[in-house]
């Protein structure tokens, strides 16, 4: 049976909404937006036919209201809902709402859904289908004596895992017997306050496996096929960093048979649709069955690049009742394809996440680069939704060719104003592990620790092309106000050169700065014991004669933006009339990012000791302890609990001499 739809209304937002819109518009159909207030401002709501604002800002009062995007797509005339990734696309309850009002669900039935939410029930399903899965427990019986038992019997290592939900929430490594009941607890604990249910399993741990997926697609008819393999191995918290297609380490045969397996698993519920079969691949060849995602993927472009098809427009084709137009012996690989997603974090303090207004951001149109973004420049990063901001996917004849590319587009197009992951993804690149495609899911935790990585230390030599960047921008700033004074004489005065003074401030330290505009042209820069000559030659900027990439950079209250290559610095510029004092640490406790102040835990002329907890502030989907890093009192506490706030809000002022 055909839906004729012209319609469709996007349950999402950001890079999301704006991917399966390009694709909506190129059918010549009609594309609606919904958005929040916090996302007013965003490309995905301009682009759309029609937009209709859906609440203030809060996920679970918008996004996630089955209500507030049935009533929208009825009020903008939408017969047809796609949901995107994330948010409510694996909700089954909102695919029968949607199956119920009349409008077309662009994704499986309900009853798909539902067969592959919860982990435990697609276990039992796939292990009656016959499907391989990994040794583990998931019965109905969920006491913790029936957990401890079955961990025993499946043998240590062993995975915790939650039975609703993903993106690694509630997942726990256990070694030993020790500490199980405490992880039991603990993923219960997180599972259920993020999925409303505290439901678990348990798999034995795989040693080092690959993370192998198989996106497939079936239509109404029972056709079903896959488009071969992604590698999703380098992870972070079980969270996917770098997708590739094809994976270095599958063979012909082995794609073959994983494909015929993934096949199997989506006839066994009546697939209709993209979905994706993930696997756990060992070193020996041995795969097992991990879950099942009923919607797109985040990294579905890879394959896109390899097999030439446009996923999204086999979803509408699909939905409209038409068959698939492909056979299994139609879909050819070509070339490799690479993915990196592009955070809104902070790698070096533990991957925080970061929010704030996006003060540059130029995106790259390159051949044989896609860049999926949902932001631009002057945009506000809010705190209620996920901290992903662009994805760059490069297409190579070769996989040396499609990592060179990526690896040049992130060099060139860094994201300033706010934390990013750039830097960290630039290194992961150039790992040579990673090169030789020898990367496993525990590649990142070996390379770069459980926690993130060191923070970067700066040389003399940046400090030096911050501070040279600050100079010749108020040189080019002074030529424009003047009428009279030559570019020749700026930095002149009747006693000869004129030296300026410049203090900055890059984490924990202080630069004293005298900067000497030379005969030459160029400038000396000094702190007393280290110097350096800049200068400007044909807009770029040389640094002892060596030329300095400086991708971009932006000065903004009272900060220098600027991206190198390889790097990403964010300097602030001191008042050299402002007492060290004012930024001893610890001593104001501002707001790291924008978000929700769920408990603020302390008062006025409390006292206090180095380690206590001060504040919960909840960001990004996360919740964040502000901790204290030195004993004092609490001298002002300009917030309340339930306070909204932004990033560098000062939320706690802390008087040091009390605590000494």
């Amino acid at each position: 049976m055909e839906n004729n739809f012209n319609s469709i209304l996007v349950a999402n937002r950001g890079e999301i909404a704006l991917r399966i819109m390009r694709t909506i518009r190129e059918k010549g159909l009609k594309c609606v937006a919904v958005y929040t207030l916090a996302d007013s401002g965003s490309p995905h709501v301009r682009f759309a036919d029609r937009a209709i604002c859906i609440g203030d800002g809060p996920v679970h009062e918008s996004y996630l209201s089955i209500t507030k995007i049935l009533d929208a797509a009825k009020k903008t005339n939408a017969n047809a809902i796609h949901p995107g990734y994330g948010f409510l696309s694996e909700n089954s309850d909102f695919a029968k709402a949607v199956e119920a009002s009349g409008i077309t669900f662009i994704g499986p039935s309900s009853d798909a859904i539902k067969a592959m939410g919860n982990k435990g029930e697609a276990k039992r399903r796939m292990i009656k289908a016959g499907v391989p899965c990994v040794p583990g427990y998931e019965q109905l019986d969920q006491s913790n004596a029936a957990l401890i038992n079955a961990a025993n019997s499946i043998g240590f290592p062993v995975m915790v895992k939650a039975a609703e939900g993903g993106g690694g929430r509630g997942m726990r490594l256990v070694e030993s017997e020790k500490s199980l009941l405490d992880d039991i607890n603990s993923a219960r604990s997180e599972v259920l306050n993020a999925f409303g249910s505290d439901e678990l399993i348990l798999e034995k741990a795989i040693v080092e496996p690959r993370h192998i997926e198989i996106q497939i697609f079936g239509d109404k008819f029972g056709n079903i096929v896959h488009f071969a393999e992604r590698d999703c191995s380098v992870q972070r918290r079980h969270q996917k960093v770098i997708e590739e297609a094809p994976s270095p380490v599958v063979s012909d045969n082995l794609r073959k048979i994983m494909g015929e397996v993934a096949i199997n698993a989506a006839r066994a519920i009546n697939y209709e649709g993209a979905g994706t079969v993930e696997f756990l691949l060992d070193k020996d060849e041995n795969f097992y069955f991990l879950e099942m995602n009923t919607r797109l993927q985040v990294e579905h472009p890879v394959t896109e690049f390899v097999t030439g098809y446009d996923l999204v427009s086999l979803q509408i084709d699909v939905a409209q009742g038409q068959a698939l137009a492909m056979t299994q012996d139609d879909i050819v690989i070509s070339g490799h394809s690479m993915e990196v997603r592009l955070y809104a974090e902070d790698p070096c303090n533990e991957f925080l996440p970061s929010s704030g207004d996006i003060i540059h951001w130029q995106e790259p149109s390159w051949v044989n680069l896609r860049v999926d973004s949902g932001i631009i420049e002057g945009q506000t990063i809010s705190p209620f939704y996920d901290p992903m901001l662009v994805k760059f996917i490069a297409y190579g004849g070769n996989r040396e060719e499609a990592r060179v590319l990526l690896l040049s587009a992130l060099q060139s197009a860094p994201v300033l104003g706010l934390k990013t992951n750039r830097d960290h993804l630039i290194d992961l690149l150039k790992q040579d592990h990673f090169i030789n495609g020898f990367a496993t899911t525990s590649f990142v935790s070996e390379t770069y620790g459980e926690f993130g990585v060191k923070k970067l230390e700066i040389s003399f030599s940046q400090i030096c092309t911050a501070a040279a960047l600050i100079y010749y921008d108020e040189q080019e700033k002074a030529f424009n106000l003047s009428n009279s004074t030559s570019k020749e004489l700026l930095g002149w005065g009747s006693p000869g050169s004129l030296k300026s003074r410049l203090k900055l401030r890059y984490e924990d330290s202080v630069y004293n700065l005298v900067i000497t505009h030379l005969r030459n042209g160029t400038i000396s820069i000094t702190d007393g014991i280290e110097s350096t000559n800049a200068d400007f030659d044909h807009n770029q900027l040389r640094i002892d004669g060596i030329l300095i990439g400086v991708v971009a950079h932006v000065r903004k209250n009272g900060i220098i933006y600027f991206a190198l290559a390889e790097n990403s610095f964010e300097i602030m510029e001191v008042d050299s009339k402002a007492s060290d004092d004012d930024t001893e640490g610890g001593s104001r406790i501002l707001a790291p990012m924008h978000g929700n102040l769920i408990k603020v835990f302390v008062k006025s002329s409390q006292s206090i000791r180095k380690g206590d907890r001060l504040a919960l502030l909840e960001a990004m989907k996360m919740q964040h302890e502000l901790i204290a890093e030195n004993d004092g009192i609490i001298s002002s506490v300009n917030f309340s609990s339930g306070d909204q706030v932004r990033a560098g809000d000062l939320l706690l002022e802390v008087d040091l001499s009390g605590g000494k």
